[in-house]
This record gives C-alpha cells, structure tokens and sequence, in this order.
C-alpha cells in the first residue's frame, strides 16, 4: 500500500508562476495555513480588467473523459462552455478502459450510450469450456476466467450470481465486468453491464455531440490568477488570457489546476502496469470471456474488446516508477519477459499488439483525507474526475467515477449559474459534499485491492488461490460500488 502523507498545502501563492508586473495588484491577505491558530499574510495576486481579456462563463481546463463529458453535459443543459485542450487534436492514445453499469447509466443520460454499445462486445458472465465464433459486433463475451500462471482454473461465476446468490460481502478484492439482460430502457436492469470500449472512441463520440469550436486544441495553461468580481483568470502559453465564471480543471492526474488550488501530487502506489490491443484484422480467436492470471507480484488479464481486438494488460511490482521509455518496442519486449514462462495465450497477444499501441504507467492515487485535502472548490474554480481524485484501476472505476463527478456537477451548476456567484459557490461546495463521500471510499478500497492481489508472499497467494478466490468470493457484494442513478439531461438543439 502506499504511503501517505496529508496532501494539505497552504494557499501562499494563488498564481502558478509568481508575478509582480502591471496590470496586476497586490494586496495581503490573511491565509489560513494548517495550523489554524497561525494567521499569515500572503500575497494574493488580483488581475485589473484589461481589453485584451476574453470573457468566457464556463471554462473546462483538458479534453479527456472528464473534460468532454462535462461539456457535453453542460450543452446538453444549454450552457455554454469552452474546452481548453494542450494537445494539438484528442489525446486518442492508450487502449482500452472498463465501463461498468454506473458509467454506461451516464453516458445513456447524456445521450450517447447506444451509439457506443452497438461497437462493443458485452460481457455477461463466467463460462468454462465455451467456445462461441464473434460473428458481428454485438457478440457477447459469456464468461470470466480466473487462473494461476500456471494455468490452473481458480473459479467459474456465472452472472446469474449477482442477483440470485445470497453472498458474504468481502468489497476489496478483485476487479471484475459483468453483463445483465437489457432493459426496456436500454440499460441492463439492477445487474451489470460492462464493456471494454477503446478511449479513442469515447473521446471522438464525446467531441461530436459539441458544437463546432468548442473545443481550443494547442491551448496550454500557463498561469491562474485570481480576476475582479470574483472570476478566474487564465493565461495560456501561446498569450491569450481568458477571464471565466467558472474554470473547471479536467486535466489529469498532473493537474495544474489542482496543483493551483493546493493539492499534493499523487502518490505512488508501488507496481506499474503494460498495456496494449492486439490486432486480428481476419477476426480474434479467443473465447467470448476475460481471463485472470495470477501470480506473485505479478497479474495479467486479456480480453475480447471486438471481434478483431483483445485488451490486455500486466501488472508487476517495481520499487520505483522506472524511467520514462519512449521506444515502444523495448516495452513490448518487457512485458514478455515478465511472463514468459506463462501461458501462451497471453504471449500470443502481445505478439499480435502493434508496439505503437504498447503503453507503461506506474499506478497513482491520492487519498482525499477529510479535514486535510484541500476542498474540490476554491472560488469558482473547481476539480473533476482523476485532476480531483485519481485511483487506481483495480476497480475498474477510473473512467466511470469521472462520469458521475461530470453529471453530477452539471446538475448543480447549470441552474447555479443563472444566480450569481454566491448560489455558484453553493452548487460546486454541494458537488464536492455529494462526491467525496462516494470518492473517498472507492479510492482507498481500489488500493487495498491492488495491495492484496500484488502480494509475493507464498503462503498468502497460496490462502488467495486455494482459499479465496475459489470458496469466498461472491460478485453481489462486491460490485455494490457499481449502483448509481442519474436523471437523463434534456437534450437541446446542437
């Protein structure tokens, strides 16, 4: 498990850069730092009103999942917003992500749930010894296999389990995706729905329901500063300064707008994981199911993304993040040494996986300590998704959390906004209320979860694979994590 430290920092300095040239003025101001018997007085930069200012109401910092999703929201409401993108088009790199039904329930209210389903498989349960053809796109993944490295089975779920079984709870354990019939609605009932969908794909769907222009690529954020009447100010690299309402920072697990606001950097949490999307252009040949393989400081896992792609990835332990390696092919050749002495299966894979396609990431998160992170909001400036709370992905929950944190959000501040600052305020302190008790737990038990599953030690892996998985985990429990609900967004006129 990681180690942690209070991620609380003292507001001394409201700009990313000190500056001290006109049009700015200073003035002290007494900041509270984390003793809160001790008052300091810190310069707080205020920007004057200047005709080289673009006014803008909302401004959302990074075109990821995040950042889309909440701008699609906010359209969908009839509020206009503009994504402020670094990159020169969508960051559409990386593979796969997991949606579980919280984020499949989202993304129906936000109007574009259909479109994506009709492109992946769906996953509905755990099958030995099934072996189905993928004749179309909408083939269904019918099972879940849990291995040894060794290849020996360690359990078998059907998803029926979910809502017939009668279980223990035990929350901490495994990530899992799960399927259930379909509903009248086009969701999947109280069951599961989960599939693996390519980030590229999420990211072009959500960037087509915006209007045109909405979106600033080659747009870098070079400074915040706080702005008269209560806006923020922003100035980005290539010198254009944008005065907004509200900023709302979608910028990742580096973000410079939560570093702005105070919150420490994410934390490392001791293993790092390979991943890549193999390539059948003539069709994949593995079974409609995701397969597990555990070993010792060691786990993997593949599966069917369509019927010419399979996901996969390794996760391993490492002491050190590592240095950063650009040249894709050396990762692919890491990552068969890792396991090269497991089964062929997964070996095959990474063979049939471009290198460009290969990524390495050591895995983060920041835990959001009551009483001593920094609050979501400061002013009208606000965090989303992995820029507020990034965790690790041992719960599948990364990409889906980030979905919730943008409806719910949206749902607050767009009847805020027609207020005035005071009712703004009031929405962004109720999102972060609303958020934080849903957070807060989920990052700490996707950390316990991934603690558990990289352990060495032989006699506890022996307990986990004789013990464990095969007698004592039940999927009810488990997924509880998964419910949420939220109202459909009226659709506007685009």
């Amino acid at each position: 498990m990681a180690a942690f430290s209070s991620s609380f920092l003292p507001l001394h300095c409201i700009s990313l850069h000190q500056r001290t040239s006109n049009p700015y003025t200073h003035y002290s101001l007494p900041i509270l730092t984390k003793n809160p018997k001790r008052i300091k007085l810190t310069s707080l930069t205020i920007v004057s009103a200047g005709s080289d200012i673009r006014k803008e109401e909302v401004v959302i910092v990074g075109a990821g999942i995040a950042g889309l999703s909440t701008a699609v929201s906010l359209h969908r409401l009839g509020v206009r917003s503009v994504v402020l993108e670094q990159a020169e088009s969508l960051r559409t790199g990386g593979t796969s992500l997991t949606l579980f039904k919280n984020g499949w329930k989202v993304l129906d209210a936000m109007g574009v749930g259909d479109e994506l389903r009709s492109q992946y498989l769906e996953i509905l349960g755990f099958v030995i010894s099934l072996f189905l053809n993928l004749p179309d796109p909408n083939t269904e993944i019918l099972g879940i296999v849990i291995k040894t490295e060794n290849g020996r089975v360690l359990r078998a779920f059907t998803f029926k389990d979910e809502d017939q079984t009668v279980s223990i709870h035990i929350h901490a354990i495994i990530r899992m995706h799960f399927l259930s019939p379909k509903s009248e609605f086009g969701a999947y009932g109280n069951s599961q729905e989960v599939r693996a969908v390519e980030r590229r794909t999420l990211l072009e769907t959500l960037a087509k329901q915006l209007p045109l222009g909405s979106i600033s690529f080659s747009s870098k954020l070079a400074d915040i500063q706080k702005h008269e009447n209560d806006e923020t100010l922003l100035q980005l690299v290539n010198g254009t300064r944008i005065s907004s309402k509200v900023v709302i920072g979608c910028d990742g697990i580096r973000s410079s707008v939560a570093k702005w606001m105070g919150f420490s950097e994410p934390k490392y949490v001791g293993y790092c994981a390979f991943r890549g999307l193999g390539e059948y252009p003539d069709g994949q040949p593995y079974e409609p199911r995701v397969n597990y393989i555990y070993g010792r400081g060691i786990r993997a896992a593949y599966v069917p993304v369509s019927p010419t792609k399979v996901y996969w990835f390794v996760c391993f332990n490492s002491p050190t993040p590592g240095p950063k390696i650009t040249d894709q092919s050396v990762l692919k050749k890491q990552t068969k040494e890792l396991i090269k002495n497991w089964d062929s299966e997964l070996l095959n894979i990474i063979d049939a996986t471009p290198d460009d396609t290969v990524i390495r990431t050591p895995l983060v998160d920041r835990w959001l300590w009551p009483g001593l992170s920094p609050n979501a909001s400061l002013g009208g400036t606000v965090v989303v998704g992995d820029a507020w709370h990034p965790m690790t992905p041992n719960l599948g929950q990364g990409a889906c959390c980030a979905l919730e944190d943008a409806i719910v959000l949206v749902q607050k501040l767009a009847p805020a906004l027609k207020a005035g600052p005071m009712v703004v305020d009031d929405a962004l302190k109720a999102y972060q209320n609303e958020r934080w008790r849903r957070i807060f737990p989920l990052t700490v038990r996707a950390n316990v979860t991934g603690a558990i599953l990289q352990l060495e030690n032989p006699l506890v892996c022996s307990l986990r694979d004789h013990l464990l998985v095969p007698k004592l985990i039940r999927l009810g429990p488990m997924m509880e994590h998964t419910n949420f609900e939220c109202a459909p967004l009226l659709q506007t006129k685009i």
